[in-house]
């Protein structure tokens, strides 16, 4: 399932130098297996500012998680994922179901996220915002504008 789109400027830098020209595709296939993920049969390419993954991950949240972990990457544009697939329990893998991603911007923190996500008054749910983006995500009060995470499907009950 497709084209996800990220603030080339925003993002975890990798390597070193001090443009925010994207990293090569050794570099951010590194990144991607540092999360641990359950992500090593997944291939990486990078075409201009856009990381491609092909391959199969276990599950729909790995499939989000490989999306946000090589987004969120400075120098990055976009993530193509139309070529990996989410393992269909001993099907056939299957083509993944749309994330709903959210893209902070100034002021924004867990807790207004989860209350515009889920509703006026549920902001407590932000801990399951929060848990969603581990382990790219390593203190809840650690985002920043530009940042994309993935909201979890939350009952607004």
């Amino acid at each position: 399932m497709g084209l996800f789109s990220f603030i080339k400027s925003a993002g975890k830098k990798l390597g070193i130098g001090d443009d925010d020209s994207p990293p090569d595709a050794a570099t951010v296939e590194k990144e991607l297996a540092s999360h641990d993920l359950g992500t090593k049969d997944v291939k990486v390419e990078v075409v201009d500012d856009k990381v491609v993954l092909k391959g199969v991950v276990k599950d729909q949240s790995i499939f989000e998680k490989a999306v946000v972990a090589v987004g969120n990457t400075l120098g990055i544009s976009a993530v193509e994922a139309f070529e990996l697939q989410v393992a269909a329990g001993g099907a056939a893998p299957a083509a993944a179901k749309a994330p709903v991603l959210h893209t902070v911007k100034k002021g924004d923190n867990l807790w207004k996220i989860a209350e515009v996500h889920c509703g006026k008054g549920k902001g407590a749910k932000h801990t399951v915002i929060f848990e969603a983006n581990q382990p790219m995500l390593t203190h809840p009060d650690k985002i920043y504008p530009g940042r994309v995470l993935r909201l979890p499907e939350l009952d607004a009950g």
